[in-house]
């Protein structure tokens, strides 16, 4: 029998049939699952990695079957991370079928580092977060930035992107707040839809989704924003989602646009709702939501993966780290998988454990016929995607020219430019913008001062200064230890010691105060001030920029277009009592969702 499936001329829906009727079981489980794999030194295929807990990468491909793979950190050189790809390809093309791998990564291209939301990657441009992206507030620019970075996913293999994350960020304190595109569903709605056309090639920059494509998985259905307290949901105490202001149907309005936009994926997130029509589980797990709900009602028919490790208990950097198995604790493993499947997922997120669903299908609680259903859904994005053809295998010497060119370079720094947001401009001294030409003694603190000296007198103290330029950060509580110390939670006020520190110095030097705003930090202090302390003479909010860019701003070589993508509360007491589901809730807010000065 002729191998159709091989065939490029065949229609794909010829060529997924004719592979999955050649497909033992456990090569049709295997599909079923997407773990992180890590690259070993100097881009070798990994012998496992016992920080993350995660296994060799050869037996994940020849012995559980196993094809899709999230990316975990990048070798050094965009040329090993390339060669590492292509390993994998190799590895996958001498199994029996020679199923290509589909391989994935979260957000690369910004400044967070936490390995269970965002990576940098140093070889790649490099552009604000998604939140400045909301701050420049143009559609056209954040489909260029998934332009940009879909050919540069591509030149190294990666061909699945696991966002964007349209998350609404409803509740100030939320660790994940970063990675959304603000409060507003408007907005996020806009913009998560500039990012899909981007990274799928289905607007002004692309053919339309096929082989030059990077298949986009929107986050978190039906909205992560809503947590109890604010805590994240990696964690057993911050499992809840609560809905008091009755704002359910909001947090899906992002994603009712970005379905009709045609995503081609979906992540449900690990909440549980608490106080609505839904069954209290993770909705992972919750058939309410994942097929009456996106499937039925909502009519998304592409993929749904299931977030990272709701199955299987693990250890993670030393500590334990238990299944988020929010509301089914109880349920054993080889249970949480078949209450996964019968919510209508396709596949499990973060798992290896093949053994479970062969084990179902042995004993007739799942049939092969529901897992096949997935299968096609899957085997169907591989062949759209080129994998089975010439999209295998990534030229090395194009990916280095391709990745982190000098033109991607400056249209990431342009864009981390046009997203700084100046909230407050006095007059005085450090009016912005700043007078050039050395004219100012300048001291930096908390950035890197060679940065500004084309424009500035830079001097080793701020009594010495004219002018005193702090950067800051959004402040958060210290958890941990390990893995848990990646997410920055909790209150966002600053400490009595670093505000009267602060404070201090705005009394004796006017101050130019620059905060990075990976959430909606509290800073009423600097902002109004009193008598005795008056606070900044400006200030600035930045979502992820370097002192180069900043320095082109306040000294006035590039014009700041940045608009706050959320309300910045008055009190951390207002965060706490505003309802954690309705956008701008805060009450009486320093400064409100779209303010931003022109200079």
């Amino acid at each position: 029998m002729s191998e159709l499936y091989k065939d490029s001329t065949a229609s794909t829906p010829e060529r997924v049939e004719d592979l999955l009727s050649r497909m033992t079981i456990e090569e049709k489980v295997g599909q079923l699952f997407q773990q992180m794999i890590a690259p070993g030194p100097g881009g070798t295929v990994s012998e496992g990695d016992p920080v993350f807990g995660l296994p060799p990468t050869r037996g994940l491909i020849e012995d559980k079957q196993i094809s899709h793979f999230n990316v975990l950190g990048a070798p050094d050189t965009t040329r090993e991370f390339a060669q590492w790809i292509n390993s994998l390809q190799e590895i996958a093309e001498n199994t029996r079928l020679g199923i290509p791998v589909s391989i994935s990564s979260d957000p690369r291209h910004a400044f967070t580092d936490n390995p269970a939301a965002a990576l940098m990657t140093r070889t790649f441009s490099q552009w604000p977060e998604t939140l400045g992206l909301a701050a420049i507030g143009d559609e056209d620019i954040t489909e260029e930035f998934g332009d940009i970075a879909r050919r540069e996913y591509i030149a190294v293999g990666i061909r699945t992107a696991l966002h964007p994350q349209i998350d609404l960020a409803t509740e100030a304190r939320w660790a994940r707040g970063n990675g959304t595109f603000g409060e507003d569903a408007t907005l996020t709605a806009r913009m998560g839809c500039a990012y899909v056309r981007g990274f799928q090639g289905t607007g002004k920059f692309g053919e339309g989704f096929g082989t030059t494509s990077v298949s986009a998985m929107a986050k978190h259905f039906p909205g992560g924003g809503p947590q109890l307290d604010g805590e994240d949901p990696h964690f057993e105490y911050g499992r809840e989602q609560v809905y008091p202001g009755g704002m359910f149907d909001l947090h899906l309005e992002p994603f009712k646009a970005i379905i009709a936009e045609g995503t081609r994926q979906m992540m449900p997130y690990y909440g549980m709702p608490i106080g609505t029509e839904w069954e209290e589980v993770g909705f992972g797990f919750n058939k309410g939501i994942l097929t009456d709900l996106l499937r039925n009602r909502l009519g998304f028919e592409g993929i749904i993966c299931t977030d990272w490790g709701l199955i299987s208990d693990v250890e993670i950097m030393g500590q334990p780290f238990p299944a988020r198995a929010w509301g089914v604790e109880h349920l054993s493993e080889k249970e949480r998988a078949l209450k996964i499947i019968e919510a209508g997922a396709d596949q499990f997120g973060g798992e290896t454990r093949t053994d479970l669903i062969l084990e179902l299908v042995a004993e007739g609680a799942l049939t092969e016929d529901r897992i096949d259903a997935s299968v096609r859904r899957l085997l169907t994005e591989k062949f759209e995607l080129g994998l089975f053809d010439d999209k295998r295998y990534v030229d090395l010497d194009e990916a280095e020219r391709i990745v982190g060119s000098e033109e991607f370079r400056a249209k990431g720094l342009a864009a981390q430019r046009a997203s700084i947001t100046v909230l407050k401009n006095s007059e005085g001294a450090a009016h912005l913008p700043l007078a050039g030409d050395q004219q100012v003694k300048l001291f930096v603190e908390g950035g890197n001062a060679e940065a500004y000296a084309a424009y500035a007198t830079i001097v080793d103290s701020a009594e010495d200064a004219d002018v005193v330029l702090v950067r800051a950060k959004t402040p958060f509580e210290e958890r941990g230890p390990g893995f848990e110390a990646f997410f920055h939670a909790g209150s966002l006020e600053f400490t009595d010691e670093e505000r009267e520190r602060i404070l201090a110095l705005c009394v004796a030097k006017p101050v130019i105060m620059d905060i990075y705003l990976e959430r909606p930090a509290i800073i009423t202090p600097f902002a109004e001030g009193t008598e005795e302390a008056p606070g900044a003479s400006a200030i600035v909010a930045n979502y992820g920029a370097s002192d180069e860019a900043l320095a082109d701003v306040l000294f006035g070589a590039s014009a700041p277009k940045g608009r706050l993508p959320f309300d910045l509360p008055r009190s951390i007491a207002a965060v706490v009592e505003a309802n954690s589901d309705t956008p701008f809730d805060t009450k009486d807010p320093v400064y409100r969702f779209g303010h931003g000065l022109s200079l």
